[in-house]
């Protein structure tokens, strides 16, 4: 038992996919010992709506599991989720399984923790300010500079997107992208990559904020004035890095053989490419924090959810390759 990792899996918001995909990951067998958080009475429902011949029982620390159950931290809902239906009275339920992974990555019992997703909007119209759960585990543990990137594509030409803002409205973005953030950001990305991927001389690309990054500040000037600073303060402290380029042509596959990772300055300029690339497989990660932890690549899929039939069921496949790095994340950590 203790050579395998232990692992928190939340399940996301009720109404949605993500117990549906706790569900599927209990049907498998991993390298890794599986702690589903969640309302065991809700991963039972969905178990027998998805035909899946899947037990449940109590998670107890330190003692081993039984054989062929799926463990479960069992945190109530307020109220009964109906699929396709987010009910703000769950909000704080969502948010206590998330607390709960953390608290345990934190102390130790878990080695790393993967999450379903929520729906950010059903928390916010209790009245619980919550952007995602990136700036969420940053609050929590205490991180001073936490980055989102996503990884995708096929194992041979794995593409990591790092992002510099992440969840903001298009029009604070370039406010939000100051040489001393940048900077930050750049050293997290480089760091994790090597503690956490193992890369010894991370190769990192740079996006420029303006089409053309910026046509030598005729598109611009926040390449010059904030984005070449920081990528020559970086490189003095040792980093590899080449930037800021054009967004529109550094994902081409011959220029992307040249980097570990693209630094996207926003949301949508980096991640529709990976999407596209790998959809349903892709992984958010989240660097900069003192724990492991990785996300689907996909939303809560409330019509789905609603739909719950076999014909029309979510794919777990990003839920698994979250999974299965987290696992890998947290045995190189382990041996960090």
């Amino acid at each position: 038992m203790s050579a395998l990792p232990t692992i928190a899996v939340t399940a996301g918001e009720p109404a949605g996919i993500g117990p549906d995909l706790c569900v599927r990951l209990a049907e498998r067998k991993w390298q890794a010992r599986l702690v589903l958080i969640g309302d065991i009475e809700l991963l039972r429902e969905r178990a027998r709506r998805l035909g899946a011949g899947v037990r449940f029982g109590p998670f107890v620390a330190r003692t081993a599991p039984a054989a062929g159950v799926a463990e479960v931290v069992h945190l109530p809902l307020a109220t009964r989720a109906r699929p396709g239906e987010p009910d703000p009275a769950n909000a704080r339920c969502v948010l206590a399984t998330l607390e709960a992974a953390v608290g345990g990555c934190l102390s130790g019992e878990f080695a790393a923790m993967v999450t379903a997703p929520v729906q950010k909007s059903s928390i916010n119209d209790a009245g619980i300010p919550f952007s995602g759960h990136t700036e969420f585990l940053a609050a929590r543990t205490n991180a001073p500079h936490v980055v989102m990137m996503l990884v995708g594509g096929p194992p041979a030409r794995t593409l990591r997107v790092a992002l510099a803002t992440t969840h903001l409205p298009l029009a604070a973005v370039p406010t939000a992208i100051t040489q001393e953030s940048l900077t930050a950001t750049l050293r997290v990305v480089a760091a994790d990559l090597t503690a956490k991927f193992g890369i010894a001389r991370p190769r990192i690309a740079v996006c420029g904020l303006n089409p053309h990054a910026g046509e030598a500040g005729h598109l611009g000037r926040e390449e010059i004035e904030i984005i070449e600073p920081a990528i020559a303060a970086a490189r003095a402290a040792g980093m590899e890095l080449s930037g800021p380029l054009p967004a529109d042509t550094v994902f081409v596959p011959a220029k992307l053989a040249a980097f570990d990772c693209v630094i996207a300055m926003y949301h949508d300029q980096g991640l529709p490419v990976l999407k596209h690339a790998s959809f349903g497989h892709g992984v958010n990660v989240t660097l900069g924090l003192p724990i492991v932890r990785t996300s689907v690549d996909h939303g809560t899929a409330l019509d789905l959810a609603a739909e719950g039939s076999s014909a029309r069921a979510a794919d777990p496949g990003s839920m698994f390759a979250a999974l299965e790095l987290a696992i890998q994340l947290a045995g190189a950590s382990h041996h960090a």
